[in-house]
């Protein structure tokens, strides 16, 4: 008979599977089940010992002999008394620490999830490899948006370059770090992807002084004036958006990205100011720098890039993204030493006023002449071209110079609401797949 006529016709069954599951690999609940078993076990052997005092030293108790026989079933054989106290022990012991733990987290559990379900997923993405991704944008979020279903053990290392929008202005009115790309790094990584992240991501609009802000912004530069530092403000935002992982910053010092352009019908390169004004220049970038040029790397920064299994740079603008921070030299000196594989991933499609009519190898030859060698191991490039752009944006083609080289690994990426943009679980798959091809497959 089917399993599911089984469980119909006896519904306990569904009860004692769903039991069982509690005591699957890698929960961490088996041994804190058998560690309380192991005192209740000692607890029975202590009261058995009191009963057996009792019943040698009040023999002539007829009533108390008789209660006491029929309480521990002597009329039974011994073997069907041992296996009948010992199951209705451990029922009791297993419902009672189930129904214990329901009340207590109970407060804590979204709506329409299981306990069981979100403690697997819990210890599963926390036994996750240990990677970093580095940029900034919506390319960065998009990624980790997909990377924070496989782990826990992210961490996001974002630019603090932005000068433009509502970042600009409160990093101009208030001295502080711009805290935009920092916000949609946040809102990528909440476990929270209801009211509390769209409330985030919310910019207010009309006429005032508000006009064009998000609350994100508004929030964190408020939590830096609270806890006196930039830092903190991104810790404490965290806690409040519950996310998987870190966001920090590349470095905590005021840098300024600024680039020597060749303008359309100027002989001359002109030096642009500011991360802002580089795509409107409408020109083509001959070389990018921050100043100052010598601002240390953030230390937690450098610590995760120094443990991760793998470092990921991209997708995301390529001069006013990813290159401001990979131009933090303790950054790069740390992706240099260390052992983790290291992944660029190259846009989908060209970036009006900054890359124009760029191919994937073009991509990869301005970072690498701008940090001085070859830092990535592999160089994942998208291999479907179908869907339409935008008018200003071309594919960035994976030509025959990038697939020459050894390290690139070619794979549909895009998504097909938006081909602009990557998908993030194809993006995520395809980087698990580099990492297991490098460390082995993880359990």
């Amino acid at each position: 008979m089917p399993k599911s006529k089984w469980v119909a016709r006896f519904p306990f069954l569904e009860d004692l599977r769903e039991a069982a599951r509690w005591f699957t690999p890698g929960l961490g609940v088996k041994r804190w089940f058998f560690f309380i078993m192991a005192g209740v076990t000692l607890l029975g052997v202590g009261f058995a010992i009191l009963l057996l005092d009792l019943y040698r030293t009040d023999s002539t108790n007829e009533l108390l002999l008789t209660f006491l026989s029929y309480a521990s079933l002597r009329f039974l054989p011994r073997e069907i008394r041992a296996l009948l106290f010992g199951g209705i022990g451990i029922w009791l012991v297993g419902y009672g620490i189930v129904r214990l733990n329901r009340s207590l987290l109970r407060p804590y559990l979204r709506t329409g999830r299981v306990l069981l379900d979100d403690l697997s997923d819990y210890r599963r993405r926390k036994r996750g490899p240990r990677i970093v991704a580095i940029g900034g944008g919506h390319g960065l979020s998009n990624l980790l948006r997909g990377l924070k279903e496989f782990t826990r053990n992210l961490t996001a290392v974002v630019t603090v370059a932005d000068d433009g929008g509502s970042s600009g202005r409160l990093r101009a009115d208030f001295g502080i770090l711009p805290p935009g790309d920092i916000r949609n790094c946040l809102a990528a990584l909440s476990n929270d992807e209801q009211m509390l992240t769209q409330l985030f991501q919310y910019r207010f609009s009309g006429a005032g002084d508000l006009s064009g802000h998000s609350f994100g912004n508004l929030f964190i530069t408020a939590l830096a004036d609270i806890t006196g530092s930039f830092e903190g403000a991104i810790a404490e935002s965290g806690k409040v958006l519950s996310v998987s992982g870190r966001v920090l910053p590349s470095t905590l010092h005021d840098v300024q990205l600024v680039a020597d352009m060749q303008l359309p019908h100027v002989v001359n390169e002109v030096r642009v100011e500011g991360e802002s004004r580089i795509p409107q220049m409408a020109g083509q970038v001959r070389r990018v720098w921050l100043e100052p040029n010598d601002a240390p790397a953030y230390p937690p920064v450098l610590k995760a890039i120094l443990n991760a299994d793998m470092i990921v740079v991209g997708p995301g603008s390529l001069y006013t993204s990813l290159l401001p921070n990979l131009l933090v030299q303790d950054l790069l000196g740390a992706m240099r030493s260390s052992r983790a594989v290291k992944v660029y991933v190259c846009n989908l499609a060209t970036q009006a006023g900054e890359t124009d009519l760029f191919t994937c190898y073009d991509h990869v030859h301005a970072l690498e002449e701008h940090i001085g060698e070859r830092v990535f191991d592999v160089i994942l490039c998208n291999s479907n071209y179908e869907g339409q752009l935008n008018e200003d944006s071309q594919w960035v083609i994976a030509d025959e110079k990038i697939l020459a080289d050894p390290r690139t690994f070619c794979t549909d990426l895009i998504n097909e609401s938006q081909p602009w943009r990557h998908d993030s679980n194809k993006l995520t798959s395809a980087l698990i797949e580099v990492l297991d091809e490098y460390t082995g497959p993880l359990e």
